[in-house]
């Protein structure tokens, strides 16, 4: 491994609920093993990045009662397509070579997988996104 790779692995952090087992499948291995701990690491950076997306979008966000915001945060990612690939590269970016190898191998069952787990994160991290914590 390269000094590079080595330092990426040191700073993610561990999910203790993401399991490796023997029989899973190779995407959910990566899964567990990269894009979750990644997708952790980034969180600050991926709140930020949808703060910043509501505000090019007017705001709209704020008016919308919970439901309604979690919706907004789906379809933000599945359907603007600069701001889904910007949020991949956020996740790709930190990859380490031999990840990347694995990652473009299968990268549209991954992006899925790594678009759902973003998703799951800025909606675990609503109260984030209230316009009194924004900027």
């Amino acid at each position: 491994m390269n000094p590079r790779d080595i330092n990426l692995m040191e700073l993610r952090p561990e999910i203790p609920s993401a399991r490796i087992t023997e029989n899973m499948s190779s995407d959910e291995r990566f899964q567990n093993e990269t894009l979750r701990p990644v997708a952790k690491l980034q969180d600050d950076l991926l709140v930020a990045a949808f703060r910043n997306y509501i505000t090019k979008h007017k705001n709209a966000f704020y008016d919308l009662d919970l439901e309604k915001r979690l919706l907004y945060i789906e379809n933000a990612i599945q359907k603007d397509i600069k701001f889904r690939n910007s949020l991949k590269g956020m996740i790709i970016g930190q990859f380490t070579l031999q990840e990347y190898e694995t990652y473009i191998r299968n990268s549209s069952a991954l992006n899925k997988r790594m678009m759902n787990i973003v998703k799951e994160r800025l909606q675990a991290n609503i109260q984030l996104l209230e316009r009194d914590l924004a900027y």
